[in-house]
């Protein structure tokens, strides 16, 4: 009796390990994603503040126009080339015999480590009117040459660029449906006598569609959303008109309002497909793919390394050596007209990328808990909202805030409380938090879900509360996640360059806003040191790509 007793209650008590987590955390992950749903909120109430006949003027004038054809213009031409670019690399890296493919696999992922806006400087720097090769040509004599150089301004430098450093999202997940390909497809249909060409765009193509569809459309969300290639290059997209906006007198600021609701009208639908897109992407896979090659090249083995190599000479090799130049070049007295890198400017980028990564975590922690222990809806919607920020463009949540702290404030509390508020670092911070709060979620969420429950209700038959079981049972199991999540949030925070640009307090120079500032002056050599530090900060991001390649 005593036993079976005993038992049960064993069984009980276990099973509090599976209870749905309590009301506290459910309040906590509900008030976190009102926080992050909160600028899209203040955004909406600016707009709404406004006439209906202004509105309906900007809506339908050719500069409203321009923006938008402008910006559709760059997402599809970029987009277009990055799958031109993208799918052949995947496919001589995944089913041809190419030589030293391990490493082409890497060298073609790489790119993702340089911030676009970094290689639309070394771009500029390299190929604009004050840039190395017309200095170059000067210097050999050949200067008549230089007013017939092709310009690196507008839409062709800015699809370019981005093309240059976004092709890696359609290689990777190209990549990802090839090697879960069923290559007895291929073999059946080569049987057949069909070429390799012909069998691919009736076979391999069909079922790796889903794939090369998520990676374009990750790279259509981030030509919406990048700012400084565009600024860079001088081309009016969305992002670019609405920070010109934003910095000017007048009806500027609402004009950026009703701008930025476009923009994210736009973005929406570009959500909306790869979401679609998303859910259908596993329906394209079948069982692995042979690790031997499938097509061997023969004699164009080496003239096919060709490809991969002359992309990274574009995409690596120069920006890193423009950067490498310039930073020779301006030596360590240049002064720079007043604008010399100073070590402070790192401390504050590392100063403040740490603050967003342990605030993010804390904010992640309940939203992750809660998703990753209940099937509630309330939990699906907590989890889900945090990714509203991260889909916001950054230009559109700095101006969301701006709002918030310079208007609405003003106006609901009180001018000292707008002054205080405006332009402070814990602003900038929780613009950093709503903006990679998913990926703190992500990690930790993984984490949770790798929780054993029977070791949670075995502390709680020991007497642990509900919190005491959490602190010492699943919050040293989770914290794994919880450092991967940080990490990621302070490496990406380190080169965020928009909403710093924005909101970044007066007189906090951090080294995104240093590297923005010089390259407006043109003092292209004090640019390089912190370029390619953000550079190989940026690196650190992709160590988890590269190990999982080491098994590719």
């Amino acid at each position: 009796m005593s036993s079976g007793g005993g038992f049960g209650r064993v069984r009980g008590l276990v099973a509090d390990g599976d209870e749905e987590p309590g009301v506290a955390v459910a309040v906590l992950a509900a008030a976190v994603a009102a926080a992050v749903v909160s600028p899209l909120a203040w955004l909406l109430v600016s707009a709404a503040s406004l006439s209906l006949d202004d509105a309906l003027s900007l809506v339908a004038s050719g500069t409203t126009t321009e923006v938008l054809a402008n910006s559709l213009v760059l997402v599809g031409v970029v987009t277009g080339a990055s799958v031109a670019v993208g799918v052949p690399l995947a496919v001589l890296t995944v089913q041809t015999d190419l030589p030293f493919r391990r490493f082409w696999t890497v060298v073609a992922a790489l790119p993702l480590v340089v911030p676009s806006y970094i290689g639309a400087f070394a771009y500029v720097s390299a190929f604009g009117p004050s840039g190395a090769l017309p200095d170059l040509l000067t210097q050999s004599g050949l200067g008549f040459v230089t007013p017939y150089l092709p310009t690196v301004y507008g839409l062709g430098g800015t699809a370019l660029v981005l093309t240059l450093f976004t092709y890696p999202y359609v290689f990777l997940t190209t990549r990802a449906s090839l090697l879960s390909f069923d290559t007895a497809q291929l073999e059946a249909a080569r049987t057949l006598n069909q070429s390799y060409p012909e069998a691919f765009r009736r076979v391999i193509l069909p079922q790796i569609a889903p794939g090369v569809t998520a990676g374009a459309l990750l790279v259509a969300l981030y030509t919406l959303s990048d700012f400084g290639t565009p600024a860079i290059m001088r081309f009016d997209v969305f992002t670019r008109v609405i920070y010109v906006e934003l910095n000017s007198f007048g009806i500027g600021r609402a004009n950026a309002t009703l701008l930025s609701i476009q923009l994210l009208a736009v973005t929406a639908v570009v959500l909306a497909l790869e979401s679609r897109v998303s859910g259908d992407t596993a329906a394209g896979y079948g069982t692995p793919s042979s690790a031997s090659a499938v097509v061997p090249l023969g004699p164009f083995r080496w003239l096919a390394a060709l490809v991969p190599a002359l992309v990274s000479l574009f995409t690596l090799a120069l920006p890193v050596g423009i950067l490498a130049m310039w930073l020779v070049r301006s030596g360590p007295g240049y002064s720079g007209g007043g604008l010399a890198f100073r070590a402070a400017f790192a401390t504050n980028s590392v100063y403040v990328a740490a603050l967003a990564a342990a605030v993010t975590v804390l904010f992640a922690l309940p939203v992750a808990y809660y998703a990753g222990r209940s099937d509630s809806t309330l939990a699906w919607l907590s989890e889900r909202a945090t990714y509203l920020g991260y889909a916001m463009p950054g230009v559109v949540l700095g101006l969301a805030l701006v709002f918030f702290s310079s208007q609405w404030l003003r106006d609901t509390v009180s001018p000292v409380a707008a002054r205080v508020v405006y332009q402070s670092l814990p602003l900038l911070v929780f613009a950093y938090v709503v903006r990679f709060l998913p990926q703190a979620v992500g990690a930790t969420r993984s984490s949770v879900l790798g929780v054993d429950r029977d070791l949670v209700g075995a502390a709680r038959l020991l007497g642990e509360s509900p919190g005491g079981a959490f602190r010492r049972v699943t919050l040293p199991l989770i914290s794994p996640g919880l450092l991967a999540g940080a990490a990621l949030v302070f490496l990406t925070t380190m080169k965020e360059l928009d909403t710093t640009l924005i909101l970044h307090p007066t007189g906090f120079t951090t080294i995104v806003t240093y590297i923005w500032r010089v390259q407006e002056a043109g003092y292209y050599g004090r640019a390089a040191l912190p370029a390619l530090v953000l550079v190989a900060v940026s690196g650190l991001s992709m160590v988890p790509l590269l190990r999982s390649n080491d098994d590719a």
